[in-house]
């Protein structure tokens, strides 16, 4: 390829910007802006076009930007007409293949956006009969762009993604909320040996403690919804540092609401649009909600593991699925694949935190330039905890059986079962009775009864199911 247009090679059209003259595939709807910037990040190997619902979200402002600049009286009709059209083909994901700047890149988004506007230009161009590159017919930035700046578009693309996503995510996360829940009701009249430090503590269900699985999830799920109101705040007709330069009387107000009747949204224009366009805090709350949702279910990934440890040398008290074999080497040893792929989705997200803290600090003045790493950060992090849900959900929880026989010979030959003794018997009485019933391998109950400290009924009351794991 070269910069001048004499000798443009078959195949090619020739287009320029301020830095000269390049050629650019015929028959793509993207322009040199994109070239350029695909030539400049050739970093992580992912393309815009392959984060789906942060096209979506480019199309949307695109589609209510030109109907509010037609409605402005500020765009031809007819222009107006073939960008709407065009972006609505954006946002079915017709187009996702000419998204083809890495998610990685400098300028604060600005090769995304304009990845953007020369699609949309090219293919309205197309609509109206006209030859791709055609741009005094229409162009990428004083039509497709018109009243806008990165600065506005690429942050409430962004949020409307993460908007998207998250929903998808809680959905997820409630259907593994109440795939817990049923587990729960299964084993609610199971016993077993709770333990605290991996020492034994006192008797519980497995239904308690997969019930306890069930409601720290519901926790998280509620932070996560309580993020979406955080993420209706628009800086829309700030365009460059929140001034509104560029931007008409009334554009603010009327893209807001062309783009919420289109999405179903319920964006909201910024207070103050010079804060809005320089803070990313929103991004920061969003990834610390994430990350914390990530531990808490890796923490619930770890009991899994231990819990199915064995399956004759460990904790055994609980079967997961075998959903592959486990070793090369030893004949039938199956892993906990599912609770393994889980915690390195975790590490994943709690990385990903890191990152964008990191991000989020490096903003200076007016701006923050490092927006498309926090937004490619957190969209693969919500996009690798949905999956994360649903696996877990479909290819461990639900087939997870109760080991009967070895929580029922635990918890019948436990000594921990003396703590439910010691409100009758005072604790140094029944610290007593635990030493000598490890050192003689003989029940709690068989020694009281023996010792006359308490009736056979009240020992069969005090050591009962009601009276131990509290169940009634």
């Amino acid at each position: 390829m070269t910069d001048r247009t004499s000798s443009r090679e078959p195949g090619t059209r020739v287009e320029h910007d301020s830095l000269g003259y390049r050629e650019v595939p015929e028959d793509a709807y993207w322009g040199i802006s994109t070239l350029r910037a695909v030539e400049n990040f050739p970093v992580s190997g992912r393309t815009i076009g392959s984060i789906r619902s942060l096209v979506w979200g480019l199309g949307a402002v695109k589609y209510a930007a030109a109907r509010a600049n037609e409605g402005l009286g500020l765009l031809d009709p007819a222009k107006s007409a073939a960008i709407q059209q065009a972006s609505l083909e954006v946002m079915d994901g017709l187009l996702d293949g000419q998204f083809v700047v890495d998610a990685i890149q400098g300028g604060a988004g600005t090769s995304t956006n304009m990845n953007a506007n020369e699609v949309i230009a090219n293919r309205a161009l197309e609509l109206m009969g006209r030859a791709k590159g055609d741009y005094a017919a229409l162009h990428p930035i004083d039509d497709v762009n018109r009243s806008q700046s990165t600065n506005d578009v690429y942050p409430t693309a962004i949020k409307i993604a993460l908007q998207r996503e998250i929903s998808g995510l809680c959905a997820e996360h409630a259907r593994l909320i109440g795939s817990f829940g049923a587990k729960a009701t299964e084993f609610s009249g199971v016993l077993k040996v709770g333990r605290t430090q991996l020492q034994d503590a006192v008797p519980m269900s497995l239904g308690q403690e997969f019930g306890a699985f069930a409601e720290t999830l519901r926790e998280d799920g509620n932070r996560l919804e309580e993020l979406l109101p955080h993420l209706r705040e628009s800086n829309l007709g700030a365009t460059a540092i929140g001034t509104g330069i560029t931007a008409p009387p009334g554009y603010r107000d009327a893209v807001i609401a062309e783009l919420n009747a289109l999405a179903g949204l319920r964006l909201v224009s910024a207070a103050d649009l010079v804060e809005a366009t320089g803070d990313t805090g929103v991004f920061m709350l969003v990834s610390g909600v994430l990350k914390r949702a990530a531990v808490k279910l890796s923490k619930i990934c770890n009991d899994l593991r231990l819990l199915s440890s064995g399956p004759q040398a460990g904790f055994a008290e609980v079967f997961l699925p075998a959903v592959q074999a486990g070793s090369s080497i030893m004949p039938g040893k199956v892993n906990p694949v599912i609770p393994e792929m889980v915690n390195q989705v975790a590490f994943r997200v709690v990385g990903a935190d890191a990152t964008v803290t990191m991000a989020v600090e490096a903003g200076q003045l007016q701006l923050n330039a490092f927006e498309p790493v926090m937004a490619d950060a957190l969209l693969e992090s919500i996009a690798w905890l949905t999956v994360a849900c649903r696996q877990l959900r479909t290819h461990c929880v639900y087939g997870i059986r109760a080991n009967t026989r070895i929580l029922e010979q635990r918890m019948f030959s436990s000594v921990s079962v003396v703590t439910g003794l010691a409100p009758l018997l005072g604790y140094a009485a029944a610290a007593e009775l635990a030493k000598e019933a490890l050192a003689t391998e003989r029940s709690i109950a068989e020694l009281v009864i023996e010792r006359g400290l308490l009736g056979a009924q009240e020992t069969q009351d005090a050591l009962s199911a009601r009276s131990l794991a509290g169940l009634g």
